[in-house]
């Protein structure tokens, strides 16, 4: 019923979720791994990763604070836990972005923007433009979002917001370009081969690679049309 937008996502290059514990020489075989939801990429790599482990699924903020506590064994973690788990003794296990990356040579796909096949290509078409200038305001303007970020982030340090937004906001977020997708239909493509589930449908992405959108008429709002 979706369709991928060419803007928005966030693609990381060696980099993507941690599998920490508080024994940096734990053997995972069989053991109880907090993951942040099943339906994420963070899930979907640590699949292809290894499928031997117990996952227990749990909102992505508590997983550190759970593995503190030895209520699991290992924990997935994302965002800008990458920074501050080891405030909570704990010791990164592997780095699925880099196992990605030594594994298949690609991007990592992390995340995306995603829009109802039916709203068709003129709105797609109009998201994608709207979401591009959002993101060249941003880079030209970083102070702009400050406060929103802090009000919105569930780490208070400003440094690893930054650090958080520097690692993961980046030109492949302007437009996922022909490595992005080639990097996300590798992912999907070997999800699929190991049955986890079934083919996407095409068009996968909205519009064409490297296809300049053209920008929709006019809308009655002038917000709408001047949305940074």
């Amino acid at each position: 019923d979706y369709v991928l937008l060419r803007a928005g996502g966030a693609l990381g290059k060696g980099v993507g979720p941690l599998l920490v514990a508080k024994d940096p020489d734990l053997d995972l075989a069989g053991k109880r791994v907090a993951i942040p939801g099943g339906l994420t990429t963070a899930n979907l790599l640590l699949k292809l990763w290894r499928d031997d482990l117990e996952l227990v699924a749990m909102r992505y903020d508590r997983i550190m604070a759970a593995v503190a506590a030895r209520e699991v064994d290992a924990g997935l973690i994302i965002h800008e836990s990458r920074f501050t788990y080891r405030e909570h003794g704990l010791t990164s296990l592997v780095d699925l972005g880099s196992w990605w990356q030594d594994e298949v040579g690609q991007l990592v796909p992390l995340g995306a923007i995603v829009a109802k096949r039916s709203l068709g290509p003129a709105v797609h078409a109009r998201l994608t433009q709207v979401i591009r200038a959002s993101l060249r305001y941003a880079f030209e303007h970083p102070a702009a979002s400050a406060a929103y970020v802090a009000t919105n982030a569930q780490e208070m340090s400003a440094e690893v917001r930054g650090q958080h937004i520097a690692l993961y906001v980046n030109d492949y977020s302007l437009d996922v370009g022909t490595a992005g997708e080639a990097a996300v239909r590798e992912l999907l493509g070997r999800a699929v081969a190991r049955g986890l589930f079934e083919p996407v449908a095409e068009p996968l992405f909205a519009g064409a690679a490297g296809k300049r959108l053209e920008p929709l008429p006019s809308t009655e709002s002038p917000a709408a049309d001047a949305l940074p």
